[in-house]
């Protein structure tokens, strides 16, 4: 995993825009993002420079790409006026690793002028060009969970079944019959995702017309287990506990109290984030990333 340098700027270690859509591919992938991110904003304290939305938007793009920036626009004596939110997704660090581009397609780069952008940064043990997201190990999970989702929909439309045989062996239909059956079955596939198969072979057996399922009982069994797992990966990847994601405990079992839960989890996941991001007031030279204490430590 590296980073190419194309003379102006350093491309990504991996596709951003793969990210992108793999955020909404699993309920659980969007949601842990999500909330990781609420939690920060419910504690930040706005600043002048720094808006609550723009901070939102710099919290989300860090726990989805691992790199948040933020650009500094200036007075004509050049004292700070704001800090606004510069998209990931875009952004390019240069050549020289001072300057930064603004990418939206191949005809399109804006150069920001050399320390007008602020990056922070999810270190990777492969490069020191870009941070890198943590869930990177659970991306096939979320994909499998994706396919195993649409392969339900997709079943379910089709009337449950993932299509038949449609077994002719009698001598007694006709050449013009056997078409009209084919175009019949050809045109009855659901969304051309599951494919009926017609075979014809008159004097074949004793039976002369036989319509024979694929197997579709054991689907839902697979469905099931197949996002159990994935479900399991993903809230590992993120750290997450299952009680703060609204999850159901199984059968009369317990997931505990939620409240130590939360109070662990910010300790450990959401306090390092904050320390990190306070990387932008040493950046700035004065203090426009506070936070509040979270709520349910203000009692300890």
């Amino acid at each position: 995993m590296c980073c190419v340098d194309n003379g102006r700027y350093y491309e990504t270690p991996i596709d951003w825009k793969g990210l992108t859509r793999a955020f909404a591919q699993s309920p659980l992938h969007q949601s842990a993002l999500y909330f990781k991110r609420n939690v920060l904003t419910g504690c930040f304290i706005p600043h002048p420079l720094l808006s609550r939305q723009a901070f939102s938007a710099f919290a989300l793009d860090w726990f989805v790409f691992g790199n948040a920036y933020l650009e500094r626009r200036s007075n004509l004596l050049g004292a700070p006026l704001k800090l606004q939110h510069v998209p990931a997704l875009n952004t390019r660090r240069g050549s020289d690793l001072d300057t930064y581009w603004f990418i939206r397609q191949w005809k399109d780069e804006y150069e920001f002028k050399a320390g007008q952008v602020c990056h922070i940064m999810n270190p990777d043990i492969h490069q020191e060009i870009y941070g890198m997201p943590e869930y990177i190990g659970a991306l096939l999970s979320a994909s499998l969970s994706h396919s195993a989702d649409k392969f339900r929909k997709l079943y379910y439309d089709n009337g449950s079944h993932a299509g038949c045989i449609l077994y002719v062996g009698s001598e007694k239909v006709d050449q013009e019959s056997i078409k009209v059956v084919q175009k019949t079955l050809s045109q009855a596939r659901g969304k051309g995702s599951f494919k009926n198969v017609l075979i014809h072979a008159p004097g074949g057996g004793k039976d002369g017309v036989q319509l024979l399922p694929f197997s579709q009982i054991s689907a839902k069994d697979e469905f099931l287990n197949i996002k159990s797992a994935t479900r399991n990966d993903l809230r590992d990847a993120h750290r997450t506990p299952p009680q703060l994601m609204g999850a159901m405990p199984e059968g009369n079992g317990s997931l505990g109290d939620v409240e130590k839960s939360a109070r662990v989890f910010f300790i450990n996941e959401m306090l390092p984030v904050m320390e990190a991001m306070k990387g932008v007031n040493d950046w700035l030279g004065q203090e426009v990333i506070r936070f509040n204490p979270y709520a349910l430590l203000k009692d300890e």
